[in-house]
């Protein structure tokens, strides 16, 4: 083992197969530590793939999502413990329902960071991963599990927060991950229509996103290598039986194309206490393996 521990915090189960996996895939697979924490257990998700949607899964979702989860997790090589909070699912209309009673959103930001902390005193990762202020798209538990990946980067060196939580740890660097970029997607539209897909896979996706898509780019600080794990990636992905269709969008482009148009996965480095240099193509640059 290296030394070197990685942190990805998520809102839901499924939310690490399809944001950084193939990064977190290929550190494990080199020696470094990876642990996934998700913040809720995404009991609230619908059923996205038709082929799963038959008796005896949706009234057993919880449990459903408890199973995916730990065969993405054994996939990826990594590490992955739950924070125990409940789904607030994505509230839809207008105007916009309230949040269910107990849902994680609405559990007080103090009370979610300092179980994060705990868990990072635990864990004593180097780097953390996480969600950016808009959350990657505006779901209530990614705007939250932002919140507290923040406070919780900041909070766990400090002695003086959250003495119950075990022993002080201070982490090296907080990322955001970049998953869903307009370049990248127009670059795999513009191939695939080129090919005679016409429209091309991710037509309405780009039609949909606003134009704040795009200036990701420009946020980019670090970009992984790590097209050798797009297969785990995608492996990954379809564990996730009832939230991810196989024959879905996320899999309309061949492996072969997606490896050689864009072999990266995208962060931008929020907050660092090591020196380091932009751009980077490593989330542990800067970091003396100990």
């Amino acid at each position: 083992m290296s030394g070197l521990r990685l942190m990805a915090v998520h809102a839901h189960p499924d939310d690490e197969s399809s944001k950084g996996a193939a990064t977190m895939a290929r550190y494990a697979a080199e020696g470094h530590e990876v642990l996934v924490v998700t913040l809720t257990g995404g009991e609230r998700g619908d059923i996205l793939n038709p082929a799963m949607d038959i008796p005896g899964i949706a009234d057993r979702m919880s449990e459903v999502r408890k199973e995916e989860m730990a065969a993405a997790a054994a996939i990826l090589g990594v590490r992955q413990t739950w924070l125990g909070f409940v789904d607030s699912g994505l509230p839809e209309g207008d105007p916009l329902p309230p949040l269910p009673e107990g849902c994680f959103a609405l559990v007080p930001l103090e009370i979610s960071t300092e179980a994060l902390v705990k868990v990072v005193r635990d864990f004593k990762p180097h780097v953390m991963t996480t969600y950016d202020e808009k959350g990657g798209y505006p779901h209530p538990d990614h705007i939250r599990c932002h919140e507290v990946s923040v406070a919780a980067y900041e909070a766990a060196g400090d002695a003086e927060k959250f003495p119950d939580a075990g022993e002080p740890w201070t982490p090296s660097k907080l990322y955001y991950s970049h998953g869903f970029i307009r370049k990248r997607m127009q670059l795999f539209n513009d191939e695939a229509e080129a090919r005679g897909v016409k429209p091309g896979p991710f037509t309405e996706w780009l039609a949909r996103w606003g134009t704040e898509r795009d200036q990701i780019m420009e946020r980019i600080t670090t970009q992984v290598e790590c097209a050798e794990y797009f297969p785990v990636r995608d492996e990954a992905l379809r564990a996730h039986r009832t939230q991810i269709d196989p024959n879905g969008q996320f899999f309309s482009m061949p492996m072969d194309v997606q490896q050689k148009l864009w072999p990266t996965e995208e962060y931008e480095l929020a907050r660092t206490r090591v020196r380091t240099s932009i751009p980077e193509n490593d989330l542990f640059a800067g970091l003396e393996e100990s």
